[in-house]
Protein backbone atom coordinates (compact mmCIF):
# COMPACT_ATOMS: atom_id res chain seq x y z
CA UNK A 1 0.00 0.00 0.00
CA UNK A 2 3.13 2.40 0.49
CA UNK A 3 4.29 2.29 -2.64
CA UNK A 4 0.94 2.73 -4.39
CA UNK A 5 0.58 5.43 -2.79
CA UNK A 6 3.48 7.14 -2.85
CA UNK A 7 3.55 6.72 -6.23
CA UNK A 8 0.11 8.46 -7.01
CA UNK A 9 1.71 11.33 -4.90
CA UNK A 10 4.39 10.96 -7.28
CA UNK A 11 2.49 11.30 -10.55
CA UNK A 12 0.06 13.89 -9.34
CA UNK A 13 2.68 15.95 -7.99
CA UNK A 14 4.93 15.80 -11.00
CA UNK A 15 7.83 14.76 -8.80
CA UNK A 16 10.12 11.23 -8.59
CA UNK A 17 9.46 8.80 -6.83
CA UNK A 18 12.52 9.22 -4.69
CA UNK A 19 11.82 12.60 -3.74
CA UNK A 20 8.77 11.32 -1.83
CA UNK A 21 8.71 10.37 1.69
CA UNK A 22 6.22 10.13 4.72
CA UNK A 23 6.87 13.93 6.09
CA UNK A 24 6.18 15.04 2.21
CA UNK A 25 3.21 17.88 2.77
CA UNK A 26 2.47 21.25 1.19
CA UNK A 27 4.94 22.72 3.51
CA UNK A 28 7.86 21.55 2.10
CA UNK A 29 7.06 20.43 -1.53
CA UNK A 30 6.40 23.74 -3.51
CA UNK A 31 3.78 21.70 -5.80
CA UNK A 32 1.54 20.80 -3.64
CA UNK A 33 -1.33 23.13 -3.69
CA UNK A 34 -4.39 23.25 -2.98
CA UNK A 35 -5.49 22.19 -6.75
CA UNK A 36 -2.96 18.64 -6.53
CA UNK A 37 -4.50 17.97 -3.29
CA UNK A 38 -7.70 17.53 -4.73
CA UNK A 39 -6.24 15.83 -7.60
CA UNK A 40 -4.35 13.68 -4.87
CA UNK A 41 -7.97 13.12 -2.72
CA UNK A 42 -9.87 11.95 -6.53
CA UNK A 43 -6.68 9.80 -7.29
CA UNK A 44 -6.48 7.94 -4.08
CA UNK A 45 -9.95 7.50 -4.15
CA UNK A 46 -9.74 5.60 -6.75
CA UNK A 47 -7.09 3.83 -6.49
CA UNK A 48 -8.49 2.37 -3.58
CA UNK A 49 -12.17 1.93 -3.97
CA UNK A 50 -12.79 4.67 -0.78
CA UNK A 51 -14.49 8.22 -0.10
CA UNK A 52 -12.88 10.34 2.25
CA UNK A 53 -14.91 12.55 4.29
CA UNK A 54 -14.62 16.51 3.77
CA UNK A 55 -13.07 16.32 7.33
CA UNK A 56 -10.59 13.85 6.42
CA UNK A 57 -9.69 15.33 2.97
CA UNK A 58 -8.43 18.82 4.91
CA UNK A 59 -6.64 16.89 7.40
CA UNK A 60 -4.59 14.70 4.49
CA UNK A 61 -1.54 17.16 4.99
CA UNK A 62 1.45 14.44 4.45
CA UNK A 63 1.84 11.62 3.07
CA UNK A 64 1.99 10.00 6.15
CA UNK A 65 -1.31 11.56 7.36
CA UNK A 66 -2.86 9.80 3.95
CA UNK A 67 -1.72 6.60 4.59
CA UNK A 68 -3.55 6.50 8.01
CA UNK A 69 -6.53 8.12 6.36
CA UNK A 70 -6.01 4.91 3.49
CA UNK A 71 -5.73 2.27 6.34
CA UNK A 72 -8.63 3.69 8.58
CA UNK A 73 -10.63 3.11 5.76
CA UNK A 74 -9.24 -0.44 4.18
CA UNK A 75 -7.99 -2.09 7.29
CA UNK A 76 -6.22 -4.88 5.77
CA UNK A 77 -4.29 -2.68 3.91
CA UNK A 78 -2.25 -2.81 7.28
CA UNK A 79 -2.07 -5.59 7.06
CA UNK A 80 -0.98 -5.70 4.15
CA UNK A 81 1.66 -3.46 4.13
CA UNK A 82 3.48 -5.53 7.13
CA UNK A 83 4.18 -8.60 5.42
Amino acid sequence: MKERIFQIVSQVLGLPIDQIHEQSSPENIEAWDSLKHMNLILALEEEFGVQFTDEKIVEMLSVKLIMEAVEELLPQAKNDSQR
